[in-house]
């Protein structure tokens, strides 16, 4: 599936919850923390800003990165692939 987001929007494939606590539990699907890391999947062209010239994205597909735990819309693929669709300014970090 192709899909190309607007302005300063930025699609991400979010990273899986770990499935065992660093003390070796497992967790099952209802005790599992929805994921904060992702992989940039796609980006938009960039920010409008007043002046009218575009700002662009600082992220580029590929990047691992770190998002707010509430932010974006999630959706699912026909595949049953999950995707989160986020703008840019709730990305906290770029992880190196």
């Amino acid at each position: 599936m192709k899909i190309q987001p607007l302005g300063d929007y930025v699609v991400v494939r979010p990273l899986e919850a770990e499935e065992k606590t660093k003390g070796g539990i497992v967790l099952p699907d209802t005790a599992k923390e929805k994921p904060q890391q992702g992989e940039v999947i796609a980006v938009g062209k960039g920010k409008l800003l007043e002046n009218g010239n575009i700002q662009p994205p600082e992220v580029k597909v590929g990047d691992k990165i770190l998002y707010g735990k509430y932010s974006g819309t999630e959706f699912n693929t026909k595949d049953g692939e999950e995707f989160l669709i986020i703008k840019e300014e709730d990305i906290l970090a770029i992880i190196k």
